[in-house]
């Protein structure tokens, strides 16, 4: 079967995870240490904060796709922040549920002290567990296969973000004021900075009431999310991505109110309309594709078979031939040999992944060969279907299934058993007259060689046009040019 006939509804990267980084940073699954650059707050300073419940709509353009509860409780040393999210995602017309919990354990300062962190989508589970000790966070990782830990060195004190949000307004925060958060997530294991300043004062309806209100920008990655914050300091709403916001409202109307529907098709949301159509992209040699919309200081365009000039860039197709028979991996550079390392989501040294990579390949076996092995056993035995939770391989292969992101971490898992460094790369791929936001893998085999098990090709067709690249992290690289960015095909090559 040709991919030009093929549904597209299996081509697509986790814009969840998307979604979360940006609309919920501040508030749901993110624990930050924070750095005042701008501000010399003390949050020692502030005084008790009263217990707070609170309950939002999660829209997307006026539509009801979820709901989320928020309970702030007073402890004798500390406090307690509890959060529950729950979403109906419509991507490719498969809709999916999807549950998220998150607690914080906060000291007297609103310091964190633990974390507990939940995903559910059905199949898919995973949790996260931290316990700040000194200057390490420990964190314990759970999927459906395995438990994995490991600690994280902290240079300053990490906060819940929730909980410095309110301390923050408590202090009298004014407009004009700014402060810069580097903000630990849970989804990729991984801090990344995010800026938060006042723009000024506003009056906001809420509930058919109008409520004074201070209004918040949060930027992250080149991405601004809007807050706009109550007089008691709690957030009456929220704008992000893709016409999502979410809104303050009472229990009652969270739960019995409007129904939750689908959100709209996010995949074809954020998907790119093709001014030229592509009869066949593994034909082509080269493409050449004119970029606007967008800057390129979050996102790797250029090197490797990409060069950019300007606007202009060019994919070049990689020659086979061209790869070495053999290496010493003894002999790898430290950038190589990192991606031979398992990490949380790509967890290559587990039995499982070490004893299914002996029925793959052969021992004897060239790096390519064993590539080769790898991309058509993924190919042929992991179904093809649209997943919304952390991708990571062990899980993907216990349920046999998953989209772009699933099919990427368990290459990038069963090759680095093999022997073979892999990265995980994103970025947009063309099909059906459309451009739609994909991940794949670049595997080191003498040099680096782009990989999709998924597509079942390698090289990857020149259509698979690389914005990020390296580990989970640098997915979050693509938040800055969603809805932004534009292309134009200039030019096919076959």
């Amino acid at each position: 079967m040709s991919f030009k006939r093929m549904k597209p509804f299996w081509v697509t990267f986790s814009v969840l995870a998307l979604v979360f980084a940006v609309l919920f940073s501040m508030r749901l699954d993110l624990f930050n240490k924070i750095l005042p650059e701008q501000s010399n707050i003390s949050f020692s300073s502030i005084d008790s904060i009263p217990e707070r419940e609170s309950w939002m709509n999660i829209l997307q353009n006026g539509r009801k796709i979820g709901v989320s509860h928020t309970t702030f409780l007073k402890r004798k040393k500390g406090y307690i922040l509890k959060e529950t999210l729950y979403m109906r995602i419509n991507t490719m017309g498969l809709v999916q549920d999807i549950n998220l919990k998150t607690s914080g354990r906060l000291n007297p300062d609103f310091t964190l002290s633990s974390f507990d962190f939940e995903i559910n989508s059905g199949r898919f589970l995973f949790s996260a567990q931290g316990t700040v000790s000194g200057a390490v966070l420990s964190i314990k990782t759970h999927n459906l296969e395995s438990t994995g830990n490991f600690d994280i060195k902290l240079k300053e004190k990490v906060y819940i973000a929730a909980g410095i949000m309110k301390a923050v307004n408590a202090s009298g925060i004014e407009p004009e004021d700014e402060y810069t958060f580097q903000v630990f997530d849970p989804v990729t294991m991984a801090s990344e900075p995010v800026r938060v300043s006042v723009i000024g004062n506003e009056e906001v309806m809420n509930m058919g009431i109008k409520k004074k209100t201070k209004k918040v920008a949060m930027m992250f990655k080149g991405v601004t999310q809007l807050a706009w914050i109550g007089e008691n300091g709690e957030v009456i709403k929220e704008k992000g991505l893709l016409g999502i916001s979410l809104e303050k409202t009472t229990r009652d109307h969270a739960l019995f109110g409007l129904p939750v529907e689908s959100s709209q098709d996010i995949t074809m949301v954020v998907s790119i309309p093709s001014n030229e159509l592509i009869d066949d992209p593994s034909r082509l040699k080269r493409l050449e594709v004119e970029i606007s919309g967008i800057k390129y200081n979050h996102v790797r365009l250029y090197g490797g078979r990409q060069i950019l000039t300007g606007d202009l860039l060019v994919i070049n197709k990689e020659s086979l031939s061209e790869i070495l028979v053999d290496y010493d991996i003894n002999k790898l550079k430290d950038v190589e040999r990192k991606y031979l390392e398992p990490s949380p989501f790509i967890e290559s040294d587990h039995p499982k992944i070490r004893n299914l990579i002996k029925n793959i390949v052969a021992d004897h076996d060239k790096p390519l060969e064993k590539a080769i092995k790898i991309v058509a056993w993924i190919h042929k035995n992991i179904e093809k279907r649209p997943v919304l939770s952390l991708p990571d391989a062990l899980s993907t292969l216990e349920n046999g299934s998953g989209d772009c992101n699933e099919h990427a971490v368990l290459l990038a898992a069963l090759a680095r058993a093999a022997g073979i460094p892999v990265k995980v790369e994103a970025g947009l791929v063309y099909l059906n007259g459309r451009f739609y936001y994909h991940a794949w893998n670049l595997l080191y085999l003498g040099k680096w060689i782009t990989a999709d098990s998924l597509f079942g090709q390698i090289p990857a067709d020149v259509t698979h046009i690389r914005f990020a690249s390296g580990a989970m992290k640098q997915q979050l690289d693509l938040i800055s040019i969603i809805g932004k960015i534009k292309l134009k095909i200039i030019k096919q090559t076959k």
